[in-house]
């Protein structure tokens, strides 16, 4: 079966960082566009980030830009969310998604997801 599994989040302080990944298995996702998705308590669920498999073609939420970074290791089928520069508004669950429709910024875009893992920034 397809599977999306995310690593463990943490509690890190404001300005700190933390690196997220998310391993793939179950089918070829070559054709595919990886994406990260945050939500906060009360709020709807916010695009972060996305990177091609095939291309490695990047895409960023502005609200992230400068300070995220995606990629992804196609020998590993892995994808990683390095985030840099924390603020307390970053505080969500991160989840990792998997779409074949190219790069778009909402959920409906993305067949699969992961379980979701929580971030908490402290100020």
């Amino acid at each position: 079966q397809v599977r999306l599994v995310e690593s463990r989040g943490g509690l890190v302080q404001a300005g700190g960082s933390l690196r997220l990944s998310c391993a793939a298995s179950g089918r070829t996702f070559s054709t595919y566009v990886m994406g990260w998705f945050r939500q906060a308590p009360g709020k709807e669920r916010e695009f972060v980030a996305a990177i091609s498999w095939r291309t490695g073609n990047t895409n960023y939420a502005d609200s992230v830009k400068g300070r995220f970074t995606i990629s992804r290791d196609n020998a590993k089928n892995t994808v990683y969310l390095q985030m840099n520069s924390l603020k307390p508004e970053d505080t969500a669950v991160y989840s990792c998604a998997a779409g074949p429709r190219g790069f778009i910024a909402t959920p409906e875009g993305y067949d699969y997801w992961g379980q979701g893992t929580q971030v908490t920034v402290s100020s």
